[in-house]
Protein backbone atom coordinates (compact mmCIF):
# COMPACT_ATOMS: atom_id res chain seq x y z
CA UNK A 1 0.00 0.00 0.00
CA UNK A 2 2.75 2.44 0.98
CA UNK A 3 4.62 1.64 -2.57
CA UNK A 4 1.24 2.60 -4.19
CA UNK A 5 0.93 5.62 -2.69
CA UNK A 6 5.04 6.23 -3.34
CA UNK A 7 4.49 5.72 -7.17
CA UNK A 8 1.58 7.76 -7.28
CA UNK A 9 3.26 10.49 -5.67
CA UNK A 10 6.11 10.86 -8.22
CA UNK A 11 8.27 8.01 -7.60
CA UNK A 12 9.27 5.24 -9.78
CA UNK A 13 6.32 3.67 -12.30
CA UNK A 14 6.76 0.09 -13.95
CA UNK A 15 7.08 -0.48 -17.47
CA UNK A 16 5.65 -3.88 -19.00
CA UNK A 17 5.57 -3.28 -22.78
CA UNK A 18 8.85 -2.79 -23.99
CA UNK A 19 9.28 0.01 -26.79
CA UNK A 20 11.33 1.62 -28.79
CA UNK A 21 14.67 3.00 -27.96
CA UNK A 22 14.45 6.84 -28.03
CA UNK A 23 13.81 6.55 -24.40
CA UNK A 24 16.29 8.30 -22.16
CA UNK A 25 18.96 6.85 -19.81
CA UNK A 26 20.93 7.76 -17.22
CA UNK A 27 24.89 8.20 -17.77
CA UNK A 28 27.62 7.82 -15.01
CA UNK A 29 29.74 10.78 -14.40
CA UNK A 30 32.06 8.83 -11.84
CA UNK A 31 35.40 9.93 -13.60
CA UNK A 32 34.63 13.31 -14.45
CA UNK A 33 32.94 13.77 -11.16
CA UNK A 34 36.12 12.57 -9.46
CA UNK A 35 38.34 14.97 -11.72
CA UNK A 36 35.93 18.23 -10.25
CA UNK A 37 34.44 18.50 -13.88
CA UNK A 38 30.81 18.61 -14.71
CA UNK A 39 28.70 15.90 -14.81
CA UNK A 40 25.96 15.50 -17.22
CA UNK A 41 23.87 13.33 -15.38
CA UNK A 42 23.87 12.41 -12.05
CA UNK A 43 22.51 8.75 -13.46
CA UNK A 44 19.68 7.36 -11.35
CA UNK A 45 18.44 7.60 -7.96
CA UNK A 46 15.99 4.99 -7.70
CA UNK A 47 16.47 1.30 -7.96
CA UNK A 48 13.67 -1.16 -8.76
CA UNK A 49 13.30 -4.13 -5.93
CA UNK A 50 15.97 -7.15 -6.90
CA UNK A 51 12.56 -9.71 -7.49
CA UNK A 52 10.82 -7.30 -10.26
CA UNK A 53 10.85 -8.07 -13.87
CA UNK A 54 9.85 -5.59 -15.84
CA UNK A 55 11.36 -2.55 -16.99
CA UNK A 56 11.58 0.80 -14.74
CA UNK A 57 11.11 4.37 -15.64
CA UNK A 58 12.07 7.00 -13.05
CA UNK A 59 11.39 10.34 -12.32
CA UNK A 60 12.76 12.43 -14.98
CA UNK A 61 16.39 13.50 -14.91
CA UNK A 62 17.02 17.28 -13.66
CA UNK A 63 19.38 18.01 -16.47
CA UNK A 64 18.09 16.44 -19.80
CA UNK A 65 14.43 16.09 -18.37
CA UNK A 66 14.50 12.84 -19.68
CA UNK A 67 12.97 10.11 -17.92
CA UNK A 68 15.87 7.18 -17.13
CA UNK A 69 15.02 3.97 -17.71
CA UNK A 70 16.39 0.72 -16.00
CA UNK A 71 16.06 -2.28 -18.50
CA UNK A 72 15.26 -5.71 -16.65
CA UNK A 73 17.76 -8.45 -17.15
CA UNK A 74 15.81 -11.82 -17.25
CA UNK A 75 18.45 -14.58 -16.12
CA UNK A 76 17.26 -17.11 -18.90
CA UNK A 77 18.31 -13.93 -21.69
CA UNK A 78 19.81 -15.15 -24.57
CA UNK A 79 22.58 -13.38 -26.46
CA UNK A 80 20.09 -11.67 -28.91
CA UNK A 81 17.90 -10.58 -26.16
CA UNK A 82 21.03 -9.26 -24.42
CA UNK A 83 22.37 -7.28 -27.48
CA UNK A 84 18.75 -5.63 -27.92
CA UNK A 85 18.85 -4.13 -24.04
CA UNK A 86 22.37 -2.97 -24.17
CA UNK A 87 21.73 -1.32 -27.70
CA UNK A 88 18.39 0.30 -26.27
CA UNK A 89 20.91 1.34 -22.98
CA UNK A 90 23.44 2.36 -25.33
CA UNK A 91 20.47 4.72 -27.03
CA UNK A 92 19.18 5.96 -23.84
CA UNK A 93 22.91 6.84 -22.59
CA UNK A 94 23.09 8.91 -25.77
CA UNK A 95 20.17 10.67 -25.75
CA UNK A 96 20.55 11.73 -21.97
CA UNK A 97 24.16 12.78 -22.41
CA UNK A 98 22.54 15.22 -25.88
CA UNK A 99 20.35 16.72 -23.85
CA UNK A 100 21.89 17.24 -20.69
CA UNK A 101 24.66 19.17 -22.81
CA UNK A 102 22.06 20.71 -24.79
CA UNK A 103 20.22 21.98 -22.03
CA UNK A 104 23.24 23.84 -19.91
CA UNK A 105 24.30 25.26 -22.99
CA UNK A 106 20.99 26.88 -23.91
CA UNK A 107 20.71 27.56 -20.02
CA UNK A 108 23.83 29.32 -20.00
CA UNK A 109 23.84 31.40 -23.59
CA UNK A 110 19.98 32.52 -22.73
CA UNK A 111 21.65 33.67 -19.35
CA UNK A 112 24.82 35.49 -20.83
CA UNK A 113 21.57 36.91 -23.47
CA UNK A 114 19.19 38.49 -21.31
CA UNK A 115 22.49 39.79 -18.87
CA UNK A 116 24.17 41.25 -21.98
CA UNK A 117 20.84 42.85 -23.58
CA UNK A 118 19.61 44.41 -20.08
CA UNK A 119 23.18 46.09 -19.47
CA UNK A 120 22.74 47.62 -22.90
CA UNK A 121 20.10 49.25 -21.84
CA UNK A 122 21.48 50.08 -18.77
CA UNK A 123 19.67 47.67 -16.36
CA UNK A 124 20.37 45.42 -13.71
CA UNK A 125 19.50 41.26 -13.18
CA UNK A 126 17.11 42.39 -10.63
CA UNK A 127 14.97 45.41 -10.28
CA UNK A 128 14.00 48.16 -7.59
CA UNK A 129 11.89 45.34 -5.73
CA UNK A 130 14.27 42.46 -6.50
CA UNK A 131 12.53 40.75 -9.14
CA UNK A 132 14.73 38.90 -11.55
CA UNK A 133 14.91 41.22 -15.00
CA UNK A 134 13.38 39.60 -18.05
CA UNK A 135 13.48 40.54 -21.75
CA UNK A 136 10.16 40.80 -24.14
CA UNK A 137 9.06 38.11 -26.35
CA UNK A 138 10.52 39.77 -29.68
CA UNK A 139 13.67 40.53 -28.14
CA UNK A 140 13.85 36.40 -26.32
CA UNK A 141 12.50 35.47 -30.30
CA UNK A 142 15.96 36.74 -31.68
CA UNK A 143 17.79 34.27 -28.95
CA UNK A 144 16.07 31.66 -29.98
CA UNK A 145 16.57 32.02 -33.49
CA UNK A 146 20.06 32.38 -33.07
CA UNK A 147 20.52 29.77 -30.79
CA UNK A 148 18.58 27.40 -33.13
CA UNK A 149 20.55 28.26 -36.09
CA UNK A 150 23.93 27.68 -34.63
CA UNK A 151 23.09 24.30 -32.91
CA UNK A 152 21.82 23.25 -36.34
CA UNK A 153 24.60 20.80 -37.24
CA UNK A 154 24.25 19.19 -33.91
CA UNK A 155 20.59 18.67 -34.40
CA UNK A 156 21.01 16.81 -37.82
CA UNK A 157 24.06 14.96 -36.61
CA UNK A 158 21.72 13.68 -33.47
CA UNK A 159 18.58 12.67 -35.39
CA UNK A 160 20.69 10.91 -37.76
CA UNK A 161 22.77 8.83 -35.07
CA UNK A 162 19.66 8.92 -33.17
CA UNK A 163 17.31 7.17 -36.63
CA UNK A 164 20.53 4.76 -36.74
CA UNK A 165 19.84 3.75 -33.28
CA UNK A 166 16.33 3.15 -33.54
CA UNK A 167 16.64 0.85 -36.98
CA UNK A 168 19.18 -1.34 -35.48
CA UNK A 169 16.83 -1.59 -32.17
CA UNK A 170 14.02 -1.91 -34.23
CA UNK A 171 15.70 -5.14 -36.09
CA UNK A 172 16.43 -6.76 -32.98
CA UNK A 173 13.39 -6.43 -31.61
CA UNK A 174 12.24 -7.74 -34.91
CA UNK A 175 14.82 -10.75 -34.42
CA UNK A 176 14.17 -11.51 -30.99
CA UNK A 177 10.34 -12.02 -31.70
CA UNK A 178 10.86 -14.15 -34.41
CA UNK A 179 13.42 -16.23 -31.92
CA UNK A 180 10.93 -16.54 -29.61
CA UNK A 181 7.99 -17.63 -31.62
CA UNK A 182 10.36 -20.14 -33.01
CA UNK A 183 11.16 -21.22 -29.41
CA UNK A 184 7.18 -21.27 -28.67
CA UNK A 185 6.50 -23.48 -31.34
CA UNK A 186 9.47 -26.41 -30.91
CA UNK A 187 8.29 -26.16 -27.72
CA UNK A 188 4.86 -26.80 -28.58
CA UNK A 189 5.34 -29.23 -31.43
CA UNK A 190 7.40 -31.20 -28.69
CA UNK A 191 4.52 -30.90 -25.64
CA UNK A 192 1.85 -31.98 -29.00
CA UNK A 193 3.95 -35.49 -30.08
CA UNK A 194 4.12 -36.38 -26.12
Amino acid sequence: MAAARWLRAGGCCRRRLLSSASSSAPSGGGRAAERGEPQDSAGPAFRPPAHSRSDWIGPPDPHSHLRPVIFHAPPEESALERRLREARQEAQDSNQRFWARHNRAFRQEKEEFIYSRLKAKGLEMRDESGQKATLNAEEMADFYKDFLNRNLKKHLQYNRDWYKRNFRITFLMGQVALSRALRWLRWRKKNVEQ
